[in-house]
């Protein structure tokens, strides 16, 4: 049996790949992180079928690791709120960026033999020419970008100096009814369902010009394990190659849900980033032609999943 070991198992990321895994015949570990009441909601129904430890990215994980001796490592735990690493961005180079680095040199310590997966992002590319491929010019606009750009690197660096099976996946946003309500995407499902309820009055937001490729999260955990399961280690883009203002992502919610954005929605300067990126759109090719991987939802598709999750069965979000 393959054991994986998951980190940020929380999490949208992680609950999906943890069932996916399980489908496979894994054994499955994660980590959540230490708190009095641990955010578990997502893997919850998951609970009897993997091993959960509490652990702090910003710790060293060598012990976990040598508890666990995991075949493949899942590295998924990072702050990913973008907004918060202007706030935190020394915070946010420690675990988003150091973190990986630990990893790596653990997993150098314990057992070379590991597969290792790096969670890295479109934030890398920042504002280059879209659509953006895996040779596009890294230049990232945010401390979290930054920051996820040094584990890029340090992925890379392991693979080509120590042999490690280390690889990239630089994903671009993908999203589903257990996103972080943090995230567009699901803050608009939740306002809607609000307004609809009568407890909300309006939506604020910030920038709604910029240009994001948004997929289906399911989808993209299978890529994730394709990537380790391909021959030799590499990086690869997933995608889906289109991109949408983040104005059509909420009118076209609202509208699903019968209403007017233009009686709900408010511009709020806070909420405009210091440095945004514009255009954001993935050129997958290497995937879909070496991994055999191809995205098949669309976000209106998934728009009308995550409303609909939000107003009318709240147990979808475990589905």
């Amino acid at each position: 049996m393959t054991t994986a070991l998951i980190t940020g198992c929380g999490g949208q990321d992680g609950s999906y790949l943890a069932e996916f895994l399980l489908a496979k015949g894994y054994s499955v570990h994660g980590t959540v992180r230490p708190a009095s009441s641990p955010n578990t909601w997502r893997i919850d129904h998951l609970k009897d079928r993997i091993t959960l430890h509490s652990f702090d990215i910003a710790s060293d994980p060598t012990a976990l690791i040598e508890k666990v001796q995991p075949d493949e490592i899942y590295h998924l735990a990072a702050e990913a709120h973008i907004p918060t690493s202007f706030e935190l961005p020394v915070h946010i180079g420690n675990v988003t960026g150091l973190g990986t680095a630990r990893m790596l040199e653990a997993i150098r310590q314990v057992n070379k033999g590991i597969h290792f997966y790096q969670a890295s992002t479109s934030e890398l590319f920042g504002n280059s020419p879209a659509p953006q491929s895996e040779t596009t010019p890294m230049i990232p606009t945010s401390p979290y970008g930054v920051a996820k750009l040094y584990a890029y690197h340090m992925t890379r660096m392991y693979r080509e100096a120590y042999g490690l099976f280390a690889s990239n996946g630089i994903l671009f946003n993908h999203e589903s009814p257990r996103r972080s309500e943090r995230f567009l995407s699901r803050k608009v499902a939740i306002a809607i369902a609000r307004i609809k309820r009568g407890e909300q009055k309006e939506l604020r937001v910030g920038d709604l010009l910029a240009e994001r490729d948004w997929g289906w999260a399911p989808e993209y955990v299978e890529g994730m394990w394709k990537i380790l399961q391909y021959r030799e280690p590499d990086d690869f883009v997933l995608g889906t190659g289109e991109s949408h203002m983040a104005r059509v992502l909420v009118n076209y919610a609202f509208f699903h849900a019968d209403l007017d954005p233009e009686l709900y929605v408010v511009r709020d300067e806070l909420l405009v980033r210091p440095i945004d990126n514009r255009v954001l759109r993935a050129d997958s090719a290497k995937a879909k032609r070496l991994l055999g991987w191809e995205p098949k939802k669309n976000i209106l598709a998934i728009m009308d999943a995550m409303v609909d999750a939000e107003m009318h069965e709240p147990a979808s979000v475990l589905r």
